[in-house]
């Protein structure tokens, strides 16, 4: 890499952490990759997210963080921030988490004073996209587990589920969908953006060696905490560790952070939703 394109790599990472890239002036890939884009896009999952996991499980309204049934840890952590920090209520945490996203994106969309203009009928090419840019995870899970990893982006329950509880397969698409919002805002639209920060700003790293080196930490924080996380100041285990699904996870989580430098958030997030999904449903099927 030349000077001049590593400067201009530096100086675009430093204005904007978290993409990589310009595309011309309101293209397809411009006008998607708008942090107003990624927030009127993921709407629809937050909102699924809130009403499926509510259906699901009614007590999660009031339960306890470590004794919630629909285990996304990721947005288990925005809750207590919620709790803990922001002194809401159980029941109000649910309403303030999804609401802590979109603050986050609008804040993004106005630092950087791009349009605020949505054409709603690019919805149906990034849905496509997403979809196209979940196939190559999918074939990965097959080749590495020969059956899909469907919890590759989410965390086993670690309660019994109440008697009445729904189809798991239900439990797992819910779970899914929140898991590609959360763990993208934590692991890569957060996470990415204060490592850059970090080692360029403080380390004085170039800018190719700290994207290197934000991405494979993010990558490997990413895979662990399906494992073993921290909630509520205490240490508690996810899946049982195996070399395939960590090794998975974590190119998932590099491959996760490859579509965020070039995509954006809500491309990121909503590939990861939808593998998600995809996942959850070939597992329902390999497992029958």
């Amino acid at each position: 890499m030349d000077s001049n394109a590593e400067y201009r790599m530096e100086k675009k990472s430093k204005t904007n952490p978290g993409q990589l890239l310009e595309f011309a002036p309101d293209s397809y890939l411009d006008r998607t990759s708008r942090p107003i884009y990624a927030m009127a896009y993921l709407l629809g999952f937050l909102v699924l997210y809130e009403i499926g996991t509510i259906a699901i499980s009614p007590e999660v309204l009031t339960q306890s963080l470590t004794s919630q049934q629909i285990r996304v840890v990721s947005f288990l952590w925005l809750q207590q921030f919620a709790t803990e920090i922001l002194q809401f209520s159980p029941r109000m945490a649910w309403l303030v988490t999804p609401l802590i996203v979109v603050m986050i994106l609008l804040a993004m969309q106005i630092t950087s004073r791009k349009s605020w203009k949505v054409r709603f009928g690019d919805f149906i090419p990034m849905t496509i996209e997403c979809v196209l840019l979940a196939m190559p995870l999918i074939a990965l899970s097959l080749f590495l587990n020969r059956v899909p990893a469907a919890n590759s982006a989410i965390v086993t329950p670690c309660t019994t589920m109440v008697p009445s509880s729904p189809p798991q397969l239900l439990v797992d698409i819910v779970t899914g969908i929140g898991a590609g919002i959360y763990e993208e805002l934590i692991f890569r639209l957060i996470l990415i953006s204060l490592l850059m920060l970090f080692f360029q700003d403080f380390l004085k790293f170039t800018s190719k060696n700290a994207i290197l080196f934000s991405v494979l930490i993010s990558a490997g924080l990413f895979s662990i905490h399906h494992h073993i996380f921290l909630l509520n100041g205490t240490f508690e285990t996810g899946e049982v560790f195996t070399a395939a699904r960590f090794i998975f996870r974590t190119a998932a989580g590099i491959y996760f952070a490859g579509i965020f430098a070039l995509r954006g958030f809500g491309i990121a997030a909503g590939a990861h939703a939808i593998y998600d999904i995809f996942a959850a449903i070939l597992n329902a099927i390999f497992m029958e």
